[in-house]
């Protein structure tokens, strides 16, 4: 679809003088009701800044409730460097298609920095499996329908945010298109902007600490391939990430390999390289069609609602650690932000108001999510520290008992129905295999081995 010039206001660009000029309009009004009053002969209009997962699933969600949602996004064909993997419950929850999924992965390898090789998935059932997709695919899909809900999709770049001075005035969203530069006032915003989310400034969130995953797309010989048809691999060791891991997943016709670091971000380079040395020879012959590099969230920002501003996906900062999923976060963070709105504004009848966001939304969130993230938080801690805690992580992850409870927690997002007595062995485990590694100690502090499954590890 063309890009589309909204009325509301312009300025255009002059090129011929050194420093540029522009031709200005007066801003069109937009008359803006006290908070939770009725808006007259109009609906609550939102300006949604991003179009991954979670901006699109924030649109579709907007739109859908009658909101007069704008989303924009300033690269429709990029493609935003990721691993891709999505849990079996997002395909139903989000009504996934199953066109879009490029490979449906039913084993994994986990391999120590000493190469044990543990079978990750020996307790999948046969009717489940974790899909694999190409963001550029997924993101498309997820934008179109949103626009076939109703939102007004603007292929444009936001440089910035006028922050209003009275409850009563709009924010100012200020786009540029094709060397033009425009302007929409809006009642509310939501950044779905990435780690590096302008919105997140505007509003001076804060900042937080970010990772940096570099990736390269290898296309493989049709023997190699057949290797990965339904295979992912995740490599752990201070060679390949000193907080992280590296992996090696399949796509469509061939296979993402990378590798992830917050401490050694100056590094990435030289880990990457050694991912490929430990993969090598089940990647010989194949061709570097895309190198791809992007910052990724450690932990939620300090601030994710201001006035009537909300962040979501990245830009709140909801990746997991451990893991390094974001995908299914992002998308639900956006749909639970839109419901929050559509909620609060009857149906964008009313206007809405900091405390309506942080009740409808943040509260619903850090409710349903904040334990996951925090458990998480502790096993990258305990786990990921050293080569010998990474043994001692891969040794677990043998376990049928661990798998089960990881795979139940991963692939359907709620906390798996253990068994008591066998939490209590897998608890002994974990601490009988910390001491063989020798890391038993300050890292254990606050540490429930009875958790390390429930929450996926």
């Amino acid at each position: 679809m063309a890009a589309i010039t909204h009325p509301l206001h312009s300025l255009t660009l002059t090129s011929k003088s050194p420093t540029p000029r522009f031709k200005t309009k007066p801003f069109p009004k937009l008359q803006i009701s006290a908070s939770n009053k009725p808006i007259s002969g109009r609906k609550l209009r939102v300006a949604v800044i991003g179009g991954g997962p979670a901006g699109s699933s924030a649109a579709e969600t907007l739109a859908s409730g009658g909101i007069e949602t704008y989303l924009f996004e300033r690269s429709p064909t990029g493609a935003k460097p990721c691993g891709g993997a999505i849990p079996l419950c997002m395909l139903d929850e989000f009504s996934i298609p199953p066109e879009l999924i490029d490979r449906k992965v039913t084993h994994m390898k986990i391999i120590s920095p000493s190469n044990l090789t543990v079978d990750f998935g020996k307790t999948l059932k046969p009717n489940e499996h974790i899909s694999m997709v190409r963001r550029e695919v997924l993101d498309s899909y997820l934008r179109s329908r949103a626009e076939s809900n109703g939102a007004v999709l603007l292929k444009g770049l936001v440089t910035h945010l006028d922050i209003p001075n009275h409850p009563n005035q709009p924010y100012i969203i200020h786009y540029t298109v094709n060397n033009t530069i425009k302007y929409l006032p809006v009642d509310a915003v939501i950044g779905a902007d990435g780690a590096n989310s302008r919105v997140a400034k505007s509003i001076d969130a804060g900042d937080y600490t970010c990772a940096i995953a570099f990736q390269e797309r290898i296309k493989l010989p049709d023997d190699k391939m057949q290797y990965y048809h339904n295979l992912a691999e995740m490599y752990v060791g201070n060679d390949v990430s000193p907080d992280f891991y590296a992996w090696v997943f399949p796509k469509c016709d061939h296979v993402a390999v990378g590798t992830g670091t917050v401490t050694s971000k100056p590094k990435i380079k030289s880990l990457q390289k050694a991912i490929r040395s430990r993969v090598l020879p089940k990647i010989a012959g194949g061709t570097v069609i895309k190198v791809e590099a992007h910052p990724i969230p450690e932990h939620p920002r300090p601030v994710r609602v201001r006035g009537r501003v909300a962040l979501v996906g990245d830009a709140a900062g909801y990746v997991t650690k451990c893991s390094g999923e974001g995908i299914y976060f992002a998308a639900k963070s956006g749909r639970m932000c839109g419901e929050g709105i559509v909620k609060a504004s009857e149906g964008g009848e009313k206007m809405i108001e900091e405390s309506d966001l942080k009740r409808e939304y943040l509260k619903q969130w850090d409710s349903e999510y904040v334990n996951m993230f925090r458990c998480l938080d502790l096993l990258q801690h305990v786990f990921y520290g050293s080569n010998a805690a990474r043994e001692s992580l891969v040794e677990l992850c043998g376990d049928e008992y661990v798998q089960r409870m990881t795979f139940e927690s991963y692939l359907y997002k709620k906390l798996a129905n253990g068994d008591r007595w066998e939490d209590l062995k897998m608890g002994w485990n974990t601490i009988g295999s910390l001491m063989r590694c020798k890391i038993v100690g300050k890292g254990m502090e606050g540490f429930d081995p009875s958790v390390v499954a429930r929450f996926g590890l």
